[in-house]
């Protein structure tokens, strides 16, 4: 299989991101907690904690994967508020409905299948948006930020949680090291797919950097654009107003 730099269209490099994911779902949450040491369960709380959420809202997690961010959401809204989780993977979403109703969560957690580009909600429908670890997935990161925008409401938040690049200079070194060599061997081993987990450390190390991603954002129309880096710059939450 081609690696997603050698995928031509968009539409190529999206069925390649979805064929992806599809592979990956069944052991998606496992290897998050492994290859992350279980520090994006904190990283997805903290973004949550930053939604400025309260009991009764309506918030759209995009990218919402088997639905952890969503969880974490669903606290803040209370059994008033909805959550709605949307991913273009339905075996991702598979699991996100089941871990929905094992934790009396699919009352107020909603998941849809749909594209991050062309969001089928109408305009200032929610109070908030987050995507974690999804936009460097999309084919169209400018777009998909402007659409998060159109569908949250003036004054509501828009947050982005992504790997980003460490700010700690000799730490920098041994985090894209880790990124290049033992998490594809490790994705390997376990996986069985030597393209899936090489994908992960292409995609972040060309990603942009804090810096740029607020730039983008600030672009994108959102205002009071700032950050916070997270694990001394592992990842990076992006938080926007509307």
């Amino acid at each position: 299989m081609a690696t997603v730099r050698e995928a031509g269209s968009a539409a190529e490099r999206e069925r390649y991101v979805q064929d992806l994911f599809r592979r990956v779902a069944p052991r998606y949450d496992f290897l998050n907690r492994l290859l992350s040491f279980r520090r994006d369960v904190g990283w997805r709380r903290f973004t949550a904690a930053q939604a400025g959420l309260g009991p009764g809202q309506r918030v759209l997690d995009i990218a919402t994967g088997t639905g952890d961010l969503a969880f974490e959401l669903a606290k803040f809204v209370g059994p008033d508020g909805q959550v709605v989780g949307l991913d273009f993977c339905d075996e991702m979403l598979v699991r996100a409905r089941d871990k929905a109703r094992a934790a009396g969560l699919d009352r107020i957690c909603r998941f849809v299948q749909g594209n991050a580009l062309d969001l089928p909600f109408p305009d200032a429908s929610f109070d908030a948006a987050t995507i974690a670890f999804g936009l460097r997935n999309v084919v169209d990161r400018d777009r998909c930020l402007r659409e998060m925008r159109r569908v949250v409401r003036p004054g509501g938040r828009v947050l982005v949680l992504e790997f980003s690049h460490p700010v700690w200079p000799v730490f920098r070194q041994i985090y894209f090291a880790y990124f290049r060599y033992l998490v594809p061997w490790v994705g390997r081993l376990i996986q069985g797919d030597a393209d899936t987990y090489r994908y992960l450390p292409e995609t972040v190390l060309e990603f942009p950097d804090q810096e740029a991603l607020a730039g983008m954002m600030r672009q994108a129309g959102f205002l009071d654009v700032h950050y916070h880096n997270l694990t001394g710059g592992i990842s990076c939450l992006h938080v926007g107003t509307v």
